[in-house]
């Protein structure tokens, strides 16, 4: 149960309640007094966070309060264990710290989207103060109160958790399909699982996983998520707001200067002083990979975050950051001196001077040592999908997509399951007593349902699946197996489901939108998947699509007669045949030159066969958006049973960091 009660005796005033939503003056700050962490904020004993403290006086708008025209910066700030309000102290004395001085800042937002229209933005002053690299070692229920504007009164309550557990982890793996839903999971099954009379004969790997919970993914200030804030949630155990990265956002003008929580990968670093690994087929600086070390609000921050990966928080007082012994991924682009880089560096080089072994391209990451700490970095932009690699090979042949910087193509790449097994292999020599962690990334499941190109997101969905099947087996191999816990999830979904089937044929030779569609069969008409599997006694013929010898639990035709009507809860204009696109990633809408940039509108070069489907998103948008679904998470090993049942996505990192041992106790001195 939460809490109330504050070390202020008398009943104060609240001013500035905040009613926008579209708009947020500054998220998980309704009134006019801001704390962050703010209000139901939880924390790993031990774990090192940033408080930043805000007052806000409206200068025009809703919100202007008569006669407050400047914001308070006498206002206090006292902190008191739940049950000892009568010993409450200032922060300064509560963290035994310096009080920090006073900053001041204006910023301007709109408070609704007619304010919008009219270019009318409010203007708010602030006053501020910020206490870096505090902690809060002893667990329980903790009132945080800011005392502001002649006795307003904003309230935070912090829990620190009560971290017991009977198990204990020496390795930690992390797959995170990222976008990944229940409904693809059945979907890829569906493809690549062959059925009898409405029984599989197979399972996917993640199906056989004992435990199975839900997780709850709604960022603190919106009940939909994108990867940033809810890679934050996941790593840090604090929810924080879209775009963020290992920060609560404030409203100061610097993204860097935001209030910052220690991250799974700082404290597994600094408490275990294992070895860390970070892989991803997306470009290495995006957000899934990124919120491992970096810390700001602004996730495109790209070289910032390609610089926290080497150096940790720049000119920061956490505990030093050698870098983490494994970066796989894409990226290129923020590695090769240029503007994209951070200051223009040669960032092959800076690692390389570090001590890294950098390697290109899948031939040099599989005769890499496992002795060192190893860079790879294989394409510019993200990685090309697992469609692409193993059935339509053509489309690799991408000019200046090397991530050496040449003008050639970067067709030698790794899959997620080549870089996560040499990515254990380092791991384990370079850390063989104190254990290692983990995260490895489906990152284009999410980039490829955004296009609507869900037959590369399944695809992806079951690269997945096949790594997590390849590792279950190395761990064995290497005698790691039954030491390490694996947990699989996703930070956020799609409102993706299928409903149907379709006779791409009969499609086809219709004349007209509504014709078109009858080629879509429901219920008793859907009939069964035509997909070929490629396991058990399947034959390996002479057609294109048939890649894979038995065994290998993929679709051996990506282009039956009789598909999936497959589709996403909101999406922009386009048209659809429900067919795989072998050209390459779909590109469902586009901006047409002559028209407003702001406006997106049918691309019909793509699935030309098909028939329109208006959108039902606003006209700017040019791909589908993420939805509010529960996520699944599969866990097995060490601590397994604590995923079981429905919980926040928060609730990961505690379980994580808790199996690990990661709480620290309060210093003696």
């Amino acid at each position: 149960m939460r809490f109330s009660t504050a070390c202020v005796v008398c009943t104060a005033a609240v001013i500035g309640q905040a009613t926008a939503q579209t708009f947020q003056r500054l998220g998980a700050c309704p009134t006019l007094g801001c704390i962050f962490p703010p209000d139901q904020s939880d924390f790993l004993p031990g774990q090192w966070f940033d408080i930043r403290l805000e007052t806000h006086a409206p200068q025009n708008g809703s919100e202007v309060v008569p006669g407050y025209t400047l914001p308070d910066e006498k206002f206090t700030f006292t902190i008191a264990k739940d049950g000892q309000q009568k010993d409450c102290h200032n922060a300064a004395s509560f963290f035994k710290v310096a009080e920090p001085a006073i900053e001041r800042w204006n910023f301007t937002w709109y408070e609704d989207l007619f304010a919008q229209a009219a270019k009318t933005p409010s203007l708010v002053k602030v006053a501020a103060k910020a206490y870096r690299k505090v902690a809060l070692y002893e667990p329980g229920n903790y009132i945080a109160t800011l005392t502001y504007a002649n006795g307003s009164v904003t309230q935070a309550n912090w829990t620190v958790r009560d971290t017991k557990m009977m198990e204990k982890a020496k390795n930690v793996i992390l797959f995170i399909g990222d976008g990944m839903t229940t409904n693809m999971v059945t979907a890829a099954r569906l493809i690549a699982h062959q059925s009898v009379n409405g029984k599989y004969q197979t399972r996917m790997a993640m199906d056989k996983f004992p435990v199975l919970g839900h997780q709850m993914t709604h960022s603190i200030d919106s009940f939909i998520t994108d990867s940033a804030n809810s890679a934050t949630a996941l790593y840090t155990g604090h929810k924080s707001s879209v775009n963020a990265l290992g920060v609560y956002a404030d409203s100061s003008p610097d993204p860097l200067d935001d209030p910052k929580i220690q991250s799974i990968a700082e404290l597994f670093h600094e408490v275990r002083g294992g070895a860390i690994g970070i892989v991803s087929t997306a470009f290495i600086a995006d957000a899934t990979p990124g919120a491992l070390t970096a810390h700001t609000r602004a996730r495109g921050q790209y070289g910032n975050v390609v610089d926290s990966f080497l150096n940790g928080i720049t000119n920061y007082t956490w505990p030093s950051w050698s870098g983490p012994d494994v970066l796989f991924g894409g990226g290129a682009e923020q590695f090769i001196p240029s503007s994209k880089s951070f200051k223009g560096k040669d960032y092959y080089q800076e690692f390389r001077n570090k001590g890294y072994n950098v390697v290109l391209n899948n031939t040099a990451l599989q005769a890499a040592p496992t002795t060192e700490r190893t860079l790879g970095i294989f394409s510019v932009s993200n990685m090309a999908k697992w469609l692409d690699r193993n059935v339509y090979k053509k489309n690799l042949n991408i000019s200046k997509t090397d991530p050496a910087g040449s003008n050639g193509t970067a067709t030698d790449q790794p899959g997620l399951k080549e870089m996560t097994i040499k990515a254990i292999d380092i791991l384990h020599k370079r850390s063989p007593d104190k254990g290692f962690f983990l995260m490895s990334e489906a990152a284009s499941i999410d980039k490829m349902m955004h296009v609507l190109d869900y037959d590369r997101a399944l695809g992806e969905l079951l690269e997945l699946d096949d790594t997590i099947k390849a590792t279950l087996q190395h761990l064995a191999d290497i005698g790691e197996l039954h030491e390490t816990l694996i947990v699989t999830t996703a930070d956020h979904g799609h409102g993706f489901d299928v409903t149907g089937g379709v006779d791409t044929k009969y499609m086809d030779a219709q004349s007209g939108d509504r014709k078109k569609r009858d080629a879509v069969g429901t219920y008793e008409q859907s009939g069964l998947s035509q997909y070929m599997v490629a396991n058990r006694s399947a034959p390996i013929g002479s057609d294109q699509n048939l890649v894979y010898s038995a065994g290998v639990d993929f679709p051996v035709n990506w282009d039956p007669r009789y598909t999936l009507q497959s589709g996403l809860a909101t999406f922009p204009d386009h048209r659809e045949n429900y067919r795989v696109h072998k050209n390459g990633p779909r590109i469902p809408a586009l901006n047409v030159t002559g028209f407003s940039s702001n406006n997106y509108y049918v691309n019909y070069i793509d699935a030309v066969t098909g028939f329109l489907v208006n959108g039902t998103l606003p006209v700017s948008a040019d791909q589908g958006v993420h939805s509010l679904t529960d996520v699944p998470v599969f866990a097995q090993g060490p601590c397994q049973a604590a995923f079981g049942g429905v919980y926040n996505n928060v609730d990961i990192f505690y379980n994580i960091a808790t199996c690990l041992r990661l709480q620290r106790t309060k210093p003696s001195h």
